[in-house]
């Protein structure tokens, strides 16, 4: 527990409902028995607040159930597979926590267990953290609005800042509204979408990448470093009464300005 607290990792586990409301994930569908590794089971269905994250019992009312399933582990006695539901790349346990609990103490690698499959629109991971998943929360609600995971499927957008996706969300309704105004005729959602990712956001994301500025910025994204480099227009616009000039040459002076 002072590790953890100590390396920043998270100390308790993650809550199956939890993740459910945020990531407004889908399922379960039964993906049969399988052998997975135990590090990857990070959460729980109902019992999340019982055990830590290292699976240990919280109450001494359940230390005996435990030492039950240790003493069957020593014994080779065959337990039945545990059941668990996955999100991502992690597991939460639905029935086999002492199992889970008593693998983890004794340095067991694999467990086999009985899958349950829930459809995300976002990859988690077993090191995830509640201030990671408010992010990853907005980046549902983001792809849920714009379908950029459908338009573009190989966009990827990561962004640390916690209203970043409600912002690009608000630049796209802009760009709809100004392409309305160049082409003189309505756009559609999907046109807009697909239209600010290709035009706006990766001519930005080009021009950082080429830069490579992003290993000066510990910790940032691709994202993060977009959203700054329009807030950085904004400014000088607003600001300084500069013309609003076209995103690559936005991006140019703001890393120039950086370096």
């Amino acid at each position: 527990m002072v590790v953890s607290i100590l390396s920043g990792q998270p100390t308790t586990l993650l809550s199956y409902d939890e993740i459910k409301e945020n990531l407004h994930i889908g399922g379960p569908i039964y993906r049969g028995v399988k052998t997975i590794r135990v590090d990857q089971i990070a959460g729980s269905l109902n019992r999340y607040h019982e055990f830590d994250r290292a699976f240990l019992p919280k109450e001494d009312q359940l230390a005996s159930r435990w030492q039950k399933v240790d003493r069957a582990f020593y014994q080779e006695i065959h337990l039945p597979p545990v059941v668990l539901y996955k999100v991502g790349d992690v597991y939460f346990v639905v029935d086999g926590h002492h199992r889970v609990s008593v693998a983890r103490e004794q340095g067991q690698v694999f467990i086999e267990a009985e899958i349950r499959e829930c459809a995300t629109r976002v990859n988690i991971t077993a090191n995830i953290k509640p201030e990671d998943l408010k992010i990853l929360g907005a980046k549902v609600r983001f792809l849920e609005r714009t379908a950029l995971d459908d338009i573009r499927p190989h966009a990827n957008i990561k962004i640390t800042i916690p209203d970043g996706f409600e912002r690009m969300r608000e630049h796209i309704a802009v760009h709809r509204y100004f392409m309305g105004l160049d082409l003189k005729r309505d756009i559609s959602d999907k046109e807009a979408v697909a239209h600010w990712y290709d035009t706006v956001y990766m001519p930005i994301v080009e021009i950082i990448r080429a830069s490579k500025i992003l290993k000066d910025f510990r910790g940032k994204t691709e994202g993060d470093l977009y959203l700054w480099t329009l807030d950085h227009q904004h400014y000088l616009v607003k600001e300084e009464g500069q013309t609003l000039q076209p995103p690559e040459e936005a991006a140019r002076k703001f890393i120039e300005e950086k370096e």
